[in-house]
């Protein structure tokens, strides 16, 4: 028999998702049955699936040792860059400015030096994580941008700030805007863009459809042209639904794609431009109406990074 005692960090979840991290070798199949036997107990008694667990409860398992056996090494962030621009960090989460360039999760290239990664290295530095002490729980990103997009992130340091601005970021409690340069002028100085996306996973590509699919979502982006110059605009944008390549696809729908958007823009304008990456910054959060609870002390406030360097460097001067 082998006990496991929720920490701090694994408290909120489902009695089946702590037992799935914490004994991965545990086939989820075998686990159900185990739950239904009551070889797996909580605090003594039969556990439903669906239990919400908390600090200080205790899961007995009257199970094979062959699923405690060889566990997974825990990930070794010792050759992670620690170097992060930090906008606003306290105890429960990090704002931060990521640069173009870096992806923020580990993808099909396996790439090791990511946002969250760099992030999770920083807070092992500052002795505020410790893998080998946690059962299942790591830092998390509320919000992701894509590699070549600069701007904020939200990293929570703890599960209860996570579950917390998840919940926030679905019910639209925290307002993302966006900075970029477009190609052309839109026909509306203001306006919203509604339309469905589908992104055909095999091409990494997002397309707009017409009519709801299976495979669509609804997605909604507002915009306001801010300055002009020449064939180029200013364009401020405010993600109301956070889709895949969202702002990027439904500029272009518009006629006015991203400035050196190499999937969606066009090529010839990028080139003369000589810009390789989409000028595009998620440069401010609102955190606009924060329920009452740990986080409430963010409750009106906002945050930005600075001007991203293309506004200057096409419109020669700071936003109005």
């Amino acid at each position: 028999m082998k006990e496991f005692t929720v920490l701090k960090n694994d408290a909120g979840q489902r009695a089946d998702r702590f037992i799935s991290k914490a004994v991965p070798n545990l086939p989820s199949g075998k686990m159900y049955k185990f739950l239904r036997e009551k070889k797996i107990k909580l605090n003594g008694k039969r556990c439903e699936i669906s239990t919400r667990i908390s600090e200080g409860d205790v899961f007995q398992m009257y199970i094979s040792d062959e699923f405690f056996e060889n566990p997974a090494p825990k990930a070794d962030f010792s050759d992670i860059s620690s170097e992060i621009s930090i906008v606003y960090e306290d105890e429960n989460i990090i704002l931060i400015n990521k640069p173009s360039g870096l992806v923020v999760h580990e993808d099909s290239t396996a790439e090791r030096d990511t946002l969250i990664n760099r992030v999770t290295a920083y807070l092992i530095s500052k002795g505020e994580y410790n893998p080998e002490k946690e059962q299942s729980f790591a830092p998390a990103l509320c919000n992701r941008l894509d590699r070549n997009t600069e701007g904020l992130v939200i990293c929570a340091k703890n599960a209860e700030s996570l579950r917390i601005l998840n919940e926030a970021i679905k019910n639209r409690d925290i307002k993302k805007t966006y900075l970029c340069v477009v190609v052309g002028v839109p026909r509306e100085k203001e306006g919203t863009v509604k339309t469905f996306l589908e992104k055909v996973e095999s091409e990494n590509t997002v397309y707009v459809r017409q009519k709801k699919t299976p495979n669509s979502k609804t997605a909604i982006t507002k915009y306001r042209v801010l300055k002009t110059a020449g064939e180029l605009s200013l364009v401020e944008v405010e993600l109301i639904t956070g889709r895949t390549h969202q702002i990027r696809v439904h500029l272009a729908y518009i006629g006015c794609p991203i400035l050196g958007d190499g999937k969606y823009g066009r090529n010839e304008i990028n080139r003369k431009y000589r810009r390789k990456t989409q000028a595009l910054c998620a440069y401010k959060l609102c955190f606009d109406s924060m329920k009452d609870g740990p986080l409430s002390y963010l409750r009106g406030r906002t945050f930005t990074v600075p001007e991203p360097e293309f506004v200057a460097e096409f419109f020669g001067s700071a936003i109005d």
